[in-house]
């Protein structure tokens, strides 16, 4: 198929270059030139595992970049809509990129073509985006057919190609069988072996997407407050984790206690359906409540180290391993490390890090105008510190060399906030260890 994705941020690329991968001639556009230009030399803006490889395989085969929209529309069958939509001050989705699409693609649809939104929207997005096509068509005096399909996306940044390859469920929300037709040609490649199509209606396949996001920040929250009334109470929420996790209706998936959720989906999508709930006369207290916690959990860490170390840390460093929100991503947007470094520096602590791919984001984007020392290497960004801060659980993190971090540091102290040591009994290592969940021995 003639595949055209307007958009070429996180689920834009992944989407068109996993398109791309079975067979399908697929455009890629953005407005931004410098990163098409970058991409048509092979060079991605993001990282992810796999993907650099499928775009060297396809690039110039199948597999198309350009700034050119309105060839792109021209010459497509479908038409995948995947711009951004960055939460307003007031958490509605920021929907103008949506609409200016739809325009778009008004003033330059030739013939009949399905308008396929992928982008988060709120339910009723895809009508208003069928509307203003349609607007657009009649402005030109024509009268050009088309459908438009609801179809989220479900993919977790380090695996998005993983999960794009071999989906758990593809669900689509349209208002004929043709069109249901006509997306499952497209998807059956990536099921072969188990049927995972979904067909439903639009607005149902809309508010899929936001559910999704948010019974999975449901699940963050509640293991987070679990953990911060197991440390009053002396209980061990690793062990709590494990006597829940094993009950099949509750499992261990997204139950691991941390400093809380960021990235660009769940913050965004719980605060766009809050709002979405507020606008249609309904008040969403439980999801209103996993924002909350969310928020809480990350100066809750914070007071860990304050209540150490003291609010005042003058002369104070720290060494901080990961920066991105989650491992396997370059993604910092939301991230816990942003509020922790910042605030650390505010009470005057000098601060250095490492993350295995973050840090030119780190330097060029998030902490441009402050003083931080970049680590090479893990072990470079320890040397001669008071403490020792985790915040992602990078892989590279997981077996560190206990020796070697108790000499390079000043003083032996830990904040894990991941548990990601809390099995090693540090502390019969000689080491201060603070975790989330857990009293001090």
């Amino acid at each position: 198929m003639k595949i055209s994705v307007i958009g070429v941020g996180y689920v834009g690329l992944v989407t068109g270059v996993c398109f791309s991968e079975m067979g399908n001639n697929v455009t890629c556009v953005d407005v931004d030139e410098e990163k098409i230009n970058e991409l048509n030399k092979g060079t991605l803006p993001i990282y992810e595992p796999g993907l650099k490889e499928l775009v060297h395989n396809n690039l110039n085969k199948n597999l198309f970049f350009t700034t050119d929209v309105k060839c792109a529309i021209e010459n497509a069958d479908i038409i995948f809509i995947a711009v951004g939509t960055p939460m307003n001050e007031d958490g509605t989705a920021d929907l103008s990129s949506v609409y200016k699409v739809a325009e778009t693609i008004g003033q330059g649809i030739n013939e009949y073509k399905v308008i396929v939104s992928k982008s988060t929207v709120p339910v009723g997005t895809t009508f208003k985006v069928k509307e203003k096509i349609t607007k657009g068509i009649e402005k030109r005096n024509l009268n050009i057919p088309f459908d438009v399909v609801s179809n989220p996306e479900f993919l977790k940044e380090g695996a998005a190609v993983s999960d794009f390859m071999k989906p758990d469920r593809v669900v689509i929300g349209a208002e004929s069988t043709d069109v249901f037709y006509k997306m499952k040609q497209l998807y059956s490649p990536f099921f072969r072996t188990h049927d995972r199509f979904i067909s439903m209606d639009v607005a149902s396949a809309e508010m899929t997407k936001y559910a999704a996001n948010a019974m999975l920040a449901t699940k963050i929250s509640f293991i987070n407050e679990i953990a911060n009334i197991c440390e009053k109470v002396g209980a061990d929420v690793n062990k709590v984790r494990v006597g829940i996790g094993s009950d099949s209706r509750i499992g261990y998936n997204f139950i691991y206690p941390g400093i809380g959720y960021g990235g660009t989906c769940f913050p965004k999508d719980i605060s766009a359906l809050i709002q979405i709930g507020i606008e249609n006369g309904y008040n969403p207290s439980l999801i209103s409540s996993v924002n909350e916690v969310n928020k809480n959990q990350k100066k809750y860490f914070l007071d860990k180290i304050i209540n150490k170390l003291g609010e005042d840390l003058k002369g104070i460093i720290f060494g901080i391993w990961g920066l991105s929100f989650k491992p396997e991503t370059n993604d910092m947007r939301e991230a816990p490390s942003i509020y922790i470094v910042t605030e650390l520096i505010k009470r005057g602590a000098r601060v250095k890090v490492y993350d295995p791919k973050a840090m030119t984001e780190a330097k060029e984007v998030y902490f441009k105008d402050l003083n931080i020392f970049y680590g090479q290497e893990k072990y470079e960004a320890v040397k001669d510190v008071d403490a020792l801060i985790l915040l992602t659980e990078w892989k590279e993190f997981r077996m560190p060399n206990f020796n070697r971090l108790k000499k390079d540091q000043k003083r032996p102290i830990i904040f894990d906030a991941r548990n990601q040591y809390s099995s090693f009994n540090l502390e019969n290592e000689g080491f201060e260890y603070f975790q989330i969940g857990k009293q001090k021995l």
